[in-house]
């Protein structure tokens, strides 16, 4: 009966969820308001401009209709879809909160910038294949009128994913449903794969998946600074500083089998600015959680989580930071400017950096291995034990590689089926989730943040159906495992 009550208020109650209006006015009255005093202040003082005695150019805004903790692609696509599929223009205030205006430390900058739809799941094919649609015609999107156009260095040399014989079978249904989704995918033999690069041995080899479309990597920075130029040019504001915590109201209902269910909305969102104990309060009516690895930290800031066990008060957002390593190394006779991004069936992966015979890649550890997600060094052992023998047994020139540098980023790591989190929260009403993505949020973010828009704005998705993705799955225990994770 729970699952059919939460499924029910999902849809009439979705107005409920919207963009209301503010308990002591809307944004607009009180801009005129404050137009007004500053006027009056003008008249009665002799001189120049008035000033106010205090600056607070620093601090958010009173009030906004959307605030989305976190600054990365995921957060910066949310609110560039909620701009631009808004009604009016100047219809919605959104509000960016980024802790760290850096990104010293973001997963968007610190990632290899992969693009590929060959995964295991039809969403997820869907999302990545709009996405490469939206990176190749990126200035159709982003462009800003009188600033120089963005070249965010797309290299489409593919991805090749290689499969052994225990794997081979999953391959073939993986790349069927991949090519019904409208993804251009290849099978291909080890003798046709030998053929084709060479440099690669076979051995263990069964089968092979070859991206020709679509796939490839780009420069994750600049599609980053791209965002924020556009996003600033649509009136989105931005703020540095860190969500401390969240006022909430909250009513109760029963549903047809006696169970009891809080319902819990949020009114206010305390913003604490860098370096200081000060705090801001942002009124508001719509909450977006895309704080990547620390997202299930803002959610249990909003009370996600916080009830018994088993029960859907007490199901908490399973969204933990896992640390990985990128190596960058040079190899002369490494392979040539036709390598494509290659996914090894032992987990290791590569791929060409530039034009001067460097490349990255390396492999996720086991769950006995994951490091200390508590810093970001590096672990140059993990890289001389575990990542180099597998490169070097399948491209037998990385042998005489040379490590160059390396760096660390976090994963938004899902625990319970390593998928994205999109949408809203049954209980936490208008908090709406954009994270877990595992290693491929950014090169769905696009595709993510119109879906992410369309629930807001419209109550249901639009243009690809992720049902699969809400949080109400974790719940229920219904997985939407992806198991094509690098």
């Amino acid at each position: 009966m729970l699952r059919r009550a939460l499924r029910l208020r999902l849809g009439p109650c979705l107005s409920g969820r919207g963009l209301g209006t503010y308990r002591r006015g809307s944004t607009l009255d009180w801009d005129g308001k404050v137009s007004e005093i500053k006027k009056k202040i003008q008249s009665i003082f002799p001189g120049g401009a008035w000033n106010p005695l205090y600056d607070t150019s620093h601090l958010p805004p009173e009030r906004s209709d959307v605030v989305i903790v976190g600054g990365g692609v995921l957060g910066l696509s949310v609110a560039y879809w909620l701009k631009r599929l808004e009604k009016q223009q100047g219809a919605i205030r959104v509000l960016v909160v980024e802790r760290d205006h850096t990104y010293a430390r973001a997963s968007t900058v610190l990632s290899v910038g992969g693009i590929r739809q060959q995964f295991s799941l039809p969403q997820n094919v869907q999302l990545s294949l709009f996405s490469a649609e939206f990176l190749r015609n990126i200035n159709e999107y982003l462009a800003v009128v009188d600033d120089p156009p963005l070249d965010l260095q797309f290299n489409p040399s593919g991805y090749l994913l290689l499969a052994s014989e225990e794997g081979a079978a999953i391959m073939e249904r993986n790349v069927k449903m991949q090519r019904q989704e409208g993804a251009k995918v290849c099978l291909m033999s080890p003798e046709q794969l030998q053929k084709k690069f060479p440099w690669i041995n076979t051995e263990g080899v069964a089968l092979a998946s070859y991206g020709l479309e679509n796939e490839g990597w780009f420069d994750p920075w600049c599609l980053l600074q791209g965002l924020r130029r556009k996003l600033q040019s649509m009136g989105v504001l931005f703020c540095q500083g860190e969500v401390t915590r969240f006022i909430s109201s909250s009513s109760h209902m029963e549903t047809a089998s006696g169970e009891q269910l809080t319902l819990k909305r949020i009114h206010e969102v305390h913003v604490k600015m860098d370096h200081s104990q000060e705090f801001q309060p942002v009124e508001c009516a719509i909450v977006v959680n895309a704080a990547g690895a620390w997202s299930g930290q803002i959610a249990e800031l909003a009370g996600v989580g916080n009830g018994p066990p088993g029960t859907m008060q007490g199901t908490k957002l399973p969204v933990e930071p896992r640390k990985r390593y990128v190596y960058l190394w040079h190899c002369p006779q490494g392979p040539g400017l036709e390598a494509p991004l290659v996914a090894d069936s032992s987990g290791a992966y590569f791929r060409r950096e530039g034009l001067g015979n460097n490349y990255l890649g390396s492999c996720s550890p086991t769950e006995e291995e994951e490091p200390d997600p508590g810093n970001l060094e590096v672990d140059y052992d993990f890289f001389q034990e575990k990542v180099w023998p597998r490169l070097a047994q399948r491209v037998p020139a990385f042998e005489t590689l040379k490590v160059r540098s390396a760096w660390a980023g976090y994963y938004d790591y899902n625990t319970f089926d390593q998928n994205g989190v999109v949408g809203p929260h049954p209980l936490v009403v208008n908090m709406y989730f954009a994270t877990g993505f595992s290693g491929h949020g950014l090169q769905q973010a696009p595709a993510v943040g119109r879906a992410v828009a369309e629930m807001v704005l419209e109550g249901h998705f639009q243009t690809i159906n992720l049902s699969p993705f809400l949080f109400s799955r974790f719940y229920f225990g219904e997985k939407a495992q992806e198991h094509c994770i690098l």
